[in-house]
């Protein structure tokens, strides 16, 4: 037979060209539609093709192969599919910046993933790929626009945008840098406000909200946060005018009770109702500068509780509505124009965000809510909770909570204002003045209006006779695209020059996957075997947008007969971020990721001290490892375990280099193994399972225990306890072959070795195919433990002979006992008591209760 050394060399370079052939001139990826199967769609959720995944990047898809290749061994028909969210900003960047076109750039960037994703052995089905910024792609996206259109569920409403006036263009938020500057020219960036396209998601809000208890299968915290991203809130809204001339705005409030309390009226600086607040006014210059500062600044940090309170009086007044007093009308930093109204009622007595305004710009504050038994004098403030109407008129001595229905209604019979129901979700903004999008599919006739382009008509094609120059939407400077003809009444008109945010894209791409006809969208049969996706995974950052939309989108369509399914994902996996280590010198301003670029005490080749952090890889920081690094060092499969390894799937994980040798020596190990010496394989293992020693039935047994535990940990996403029980298995298995499979091995050796190699190379498949592959054709098998089927433990094997029961007294561990497997409470309580350390802890109390742990734990209280 060969020797342990002359089977060492673990060729991994060899063994992952030859099998990663073998599958693509098989197609061995295809999806199977075998009738009589269970079907199963698995997906990851797509990347922009940026043309470089880093590790960090490759844990989901990973995961995604583990989960994907064990339902295929399970025999279920699996979509496993790969796509590409390919329209967006940095496409047009570096288009502007190479002065290219930015389709052969992005095409490129496919080409440079699709081949890392290989590298690594995913099993995509490459035959269902789509690419967003194909034409046969977004032909569709512009269909599904039309549908919408139609159920009056898309049009124009006037927003906000980013305006750089030395760019004459429209920047993304991720443009503006937080000095409020633009980041392509340094010029302060403004705000003005445009028609734009919107979806009209808020029709939806409430079947958003009330179908989250739906998703069961969903994490906790993504069904928290999609609630709070919804917010419904109860409440009263009626109109307040502004003292001095015809204008009025809407107030919505959830505290109706605290209405006489209103001490001053807060706009949101983005406000519309603001320019004509101050136009001619003497504070227009003042709030015009307000409004710059605010909006040209952070917007989420200006949402936290703690931020500063900033504000500026506009110089006018509203007419509280029942008092009929003069209420100052402010601008605030804390009030958003995408909650409520964009106007409130400021109640500082009641409010903790008003108070703090009113205690730094010296406003009055009124309470009008007082603890039972409390005077106005002696409550204090802000006070939050429930009471008795105090300076609220009519209303006096009336508990809150019934004196808040009472003025609602009160306020209603006179016609003031509604009971409604308000959310925090708004209408998705669809309109992106730039290039590299979808084209929306709408013409403006001087006769006939806007007018949707007809389905014959489609794909409404970008322009290439377009210059990327950084200034304006390069789709408007095109004649040829821009002019065109009413298709009602043939007369001149003009084409939508905006393009669709990339989230539209996003939100369907899933039908598209699953089916893919030349003549229409998706077909329904084809979704109805698919859809819902089974198990979708990506990044929590997705919970309230992507999510929102998708779910959105499927609800839309749900209605409109096209999808038979109300829910587009039915169970959602978030995966943790990786990360590795960098040292950030401040005196440079910049980031070293290797200690060998710094001297032992941290410093830098000038001196200069660094800070050691750990960070998501990213490309910025240079904190990165590439695929191919791992797979030209170690091997595909080396780096697939380790990336499940390093930690629970869902969790943050810090990249540590030595932890990916170790990984490697794992698989070197099992490879001397499991490759079976010449004479040792038995193709006929399970006849020869007879007679066995106890050395040859611990093998067996841990086999099949690992069987259970691995079978398990892919079902709850434990994939790196799964991988650690593979090295379990090796730490049982190499011993036994290294002294038991020489000349001399009898035949029942031969065959628990054999069973031991032929399953190991089936658990191992998910996270090595690789290597699996190999194993198992160095086994005698033909074609791909792809095709194998998935082993069943055996119960009766894998139950262990003997266990150690921990014994305790009073939680205290006094003793351990070796028992047979299966012993009951009683005997192991009759063995207890005659253990010395146990009697003796006991000393002659009697035992109240025992708490028994079956196989495990024995606890005695007296």
């Amino acid at each position: 037979m060969d020797t342990m050394e002359q089977r060492a060399r673990y060729d991994f370079k060899a063994i992952e060209a030859r099998w990663q052939q073998d599958w693509a001139a098989r197609d061995l990826f295809r999806t199977r539609l075998d009738a009589g199967r269970p079907s199963f769609y698995y997906l990851d959720m797509f990347p922009y093709p940026s043309g470089h995944l880093h590790m960090g990047h490759l844990r989901n898809y990973t995961i995604g192969d583990v989960i994907s290749r064990y339902h295929v061994m399970r025999g279920e028909n699996v979509l496993h599919p790969m796509g590409w969210d390919a329209f967006g900003l940095p496409a047009e960047n570096a288009a502007i910046k190479h002065q290219t076109h930015p389709d052969p750039w992005t095409r490129r960037c496919i080409e440079q993933m699709h081949e890392q994703l290989n590298m690594l052995g995913i099993s995509f089905d490459w035959d269902r790929e789509v690419n967003t910024s194909s034409p046969d792609y977004y032909r569709w996206t512009q269909w599904l626009f039309l549908r919408f259109f139609e159920a009056g569920l898309v049009g124009r409403q006037e927003a906000a945008i980013n305006w750089c006036p030395s760019c004459a263009t429209v920047l993304a938020n991720e443009q503006v840098l937080k000095d409020g500057t633009c980041e392509r020219c340094s010029a302060l960036v403004a705000k003005k406000r445009l028609e734009q396209w919107f979806y009209k998601t808020t029709a939806y809000a409430q079947r958003l909200l009330d179908d989250i208890d739906q998703l069961d299968d969903w994490p906790d915290a993504v069904r928290t946060m999609q609630r709070n991203w919804i917010g419904r809130s109860e409440g009263f809204q009626f109109a307040w005018p502004v003292v001095g001339s015809e204008l009025s705005f809407e107030v919505f409030t959830t505290r109706i009770d605290t209405v006489y309390g209103v001490t001053f009226m807060v706009l949101a600086p983005e406000h519309p109702l603001v320019e004509q607040l101050v136009a001619g006014q003497p504070q227009e210059a003042a709030v015009k500068a307000f409004v710059q500062q605010v909006l040209g600044g952070d917007q989420f940090a200006r949402q936290a509780a703690d931020a500063p309170k900033e504000g500026v009086f506009t110089g006018a007044f509203a007419r509280h509505p029942l008092t009929g007093a003069e209420v100052p009308i402010w601008l605030a930093n804390y009030v958003m124009m995408d909650y409520g109204t964009g106007a409130i009622m400021a109640v500082p007595a009641h409010d903790e965000r008003d108070f703090a305004f009113a205690t730094k710009y010296q406003i009055p504050v009124v309470p009008v809510i007082l603890p039972e038994g409390e005077t106005v004098d002696g409550v204090g403030l802000p006070y939050l909770g429930d009471g008795v109407q105090a300076n609220s008129g009519p209303y006096n001595g009336l508990p809150n909570r019934p004196a808040m229905v009472k003025m609602a209604e009160d306020l209603e019979s006179a016609g003031t204002g509604q009971r409604t129901v308000n959310f925090r979700l708004r209408d998705w903004c669809l309109s992106r003045q730039r290039y590299w999008g979808c084209p929306i599919p709408v013409i403006y006739c001087p006769a006939c209006g806007v007018v949707p382009v007809p389905d014959d008509h489609l794909p409404v094609l970008l322009p290439t006779d377009v210059a990327f120059t950084g200034e304006g939407n390069p789709i408007a400077s095109s004649a040829t695209f821009r002019q065109t003809t009413c298709p009602h009444c043939g007369a001149a008109a003009q084409r939508e020059t905006d393009t669709m945010d990339t989230f539209v894209d996003s939100s369907w791409y899933f039908l598209r996957y699953a089916s893919q006809p030349a003549d229409s969208a998706f077909d329904r049969a084809e979704l109805d075997r698919w859809m819902p996706v089974a198990q979708y995974v990506g990044g929590i950052e997705h919970a309230t947008m992507h999510l929102i939309y998708a779910r959105f989108f499927t609800k839309v369509l749900y209605d409109l007969g096209l999808v038979g399914c109300q829910e587009p994902f039915a169970r959602l996996f978030t995966q943790g971020m990786v990360t590795k280590e960098a040292w950030w010198c401040d005196a440079e301003k910049k980031w070293y990721t290797a200690a060998e670029q710094l001297d032992a005490a941290g410093r830098t080749p000038q001196g200069h001290a660094t800070e050691r952090i750990v960070k998501k890889m990213s490309k910025s920081i240079g904190n990165v490892v590439a695929p191919e690094s791992i797979c030209d060092s170690y091997g595909a499969d080396t780096g697939r375990c380790y990336i499940l390894f390093v930690g629970p799937p869902e969790a943050e994980a810090e990249w540590q280099d030595e932890g990916v040798s170790g990984v490697h020596r794992f698989l070197t190990r099992l490879w001397r193994c499991l490759v079976p010496p010449a004479g040792a394989w038995l193709p006929d293992w399970r006849a020869q399972l007879t007679d066995l020693d106890e050395p040859a039935r611990a093998v067996r047994r841990k086999l099949h225990q690992t069987i259970e535990r691995i079978t398990s940990g892919i079902e709850r996403f434990a994939l790196n306890t799964s991988v650690a029980a593979l090295m379990e298995l090796v730490n049982v298995v190499l011993p036994f072959v290294e002294q038991r499979i020489g000349s001399s091995a009898t035949l029942a050796d031969r065959a628990v070795y054999s069973e031991a190699a032929e399953v190991t190379a089936l658990l191992l498949s998910p996270f090595a195919p690789h290597l699996a592959d190999e194993i198992w054709a160095a086994t005698g098998h033909h074609g791909s433990t792809y095709e194998a089927t998935w082993p069943v433990a055996d119960a009766t094997v894998a139950k262990a002979a003997r266990v150690t029961v921990v014994v305790q007294v009073n939680g205290k561990v006094r003793a351990r006992l070796e028992v047979e497997a299966g012993v009951d409470e009683a005997a192991v309580r009759a063995a207890a008591a005659e253990l010395g350390p146990v009697v003796a802890a006991l000393a002659e109390q009697p035992v109240r209760k025992a708490i028994w742990v079956p196989g495990k734990l024995l606890n005695l209280v007296t």
